[in-house]
């Protein structure tokens, strides 16, 4: 027990951030914004997600095929250039996202929000797992109507499984501020991290329980 007690501690001493306890109120204006629609390079489409801590999230979107890269940072909010430490403190409205670089042709925007559902918990209000606070909220970001409807559509059928609603906002893509260098691809370099020991490998895995059949060859 008290080996148990003390795993917990290490996890909630060395998590993501600070957990601060404010809740942001998306404002009005950012709601209902016109979306921001990101062009193509190189055949590669982007989406923006955010479910908690966004060393899992990274992890989670790099281990499927089609995907190029994941990168970390922040969006969501009403202020610029936010840091680490300014989106902790839950004043920015910004919440932890990723980025995600894939190819249209092997792996559908709808798989991705899909993932995004099956990754985490959906009814989890202000944060995911032991990160609470609203720079971990889930947020779903659309930057035109068809990714607005195909979000809504399998938003929809995930309701139907659980009694409680799903937390998820769902907001037109603003802007996206990539984070500080050391967060990047943070869970393959810091693997003996206390949190990424007892959080974020062990979400990782879930997925990869979940849906093997979308993996990267390398992640079975």
């Amino acid at each position: 027990m008290k080996q148990y007690i003390l795993s917990i501690l290490m996890v909630f001493l060395f998590s993501c951030g600070n957990n601060a306890q404010e809740r942001s109120v998306t404002k009005p204006e950012i709601a209902n914004a016109e979306p921001v629609e990101v062009p193509a390079e190189n055949g590669l489409e982007k989406a923006y997600f955010a479910s908690g801590c966004f060393w899992c999230v990274e992890a989670i979107y790099e281990s499927i095929e089609g995907v190029e890269e994941a990168v970390s940072g922040y969006s969501g909010g009403h202020t610029k250039n936010p840091t680490y430490e300014s989106s902790n403190t839950g004043r920015t409205g910004h919440a932890e996202a990723v980025e995600v670089i894939y190819d249209p042709d092997v792996v559908s925007f709808k798989t991705l929000v899909e993932v995004y559902f099956g990754s985490q918990d959906p009814t989890q209000v202000n944060g995911q797992g032991p990160d609470q606070g609203s720079q971990y909220r889930s947020i779903i970001f659309f930057q035109n109507e068809k990714q607005k409807e195909i979000i809504e559509e399998v938003k929809a059928k995930v309701a139907e499984n659980y009694d409680k609603p799903i937390a998820a906002e769902v907001l037109p893509f603003q802007k996206f501020w990539v984070a500080e260098d050391y967060h990047q691809n943070y869970e393959k370099n810091n693997p003996n991290n206390p949190y990424i020991q007892k959080v974020s490998i062990p979400r990782l895995n879930r997925f990869k329980e979940k849906f093997p059949d979308i993996l990267k060859e390398n992640e079975h």
